[in-house]
């Protein structure tokens, strides 16, 4: 299983970013989708997450501001950041789990201010 994450970038604060995360699974039967951040010097954290059932989490960092999706159809996660701000600025990773969690290889967001 691959994961092919993309959509990363340098902005402006206040910008907005999409990023993709293309599976070559189909993602119909996750247990759980999810984007990850690594910012330089800190620990990997949850940024959002989508359960199979629906349930949806987010960070409080980034409730109201992040949106995390799906398109079955495209075997695709989704994050759309808006109103990017400097500490947002980190490697974005997506993690899906079917019975194994799977990671793509990170997509780098810079936001400037």
């Amino acid at each position: 299983v691959q994961l092919q994450a993309s959509g990363g970038g340098l902005v402006q604060a206040g910008g907005s970013l999409r990023l993709s995360c293309a599976a070559s699974k189909k993602i119909f039967g996750a247990i759980v989708l999810g984007w990850y951040r690594q910012a330089p010097g800190k620990d990997r954290e949850l940024v959002a997450s989508m359960t199979r059932d629906g349930n949806i989490n987010y960070a409080d960092s980034v409730k109201g501001r992040f949106t995390i999706s799906r398109d079955n159809e495209k075997d695709t996660l989704y994050l759309q950041m808006n109103s990017l701000a400097p500490e947002d600025t980190a490697v974005y990773y997506c993690k899906i789990r079917w019975g194994s969690n799977y990671w793509g290889q990170g997509t780098q967001v810079t936001v400037s201010s």
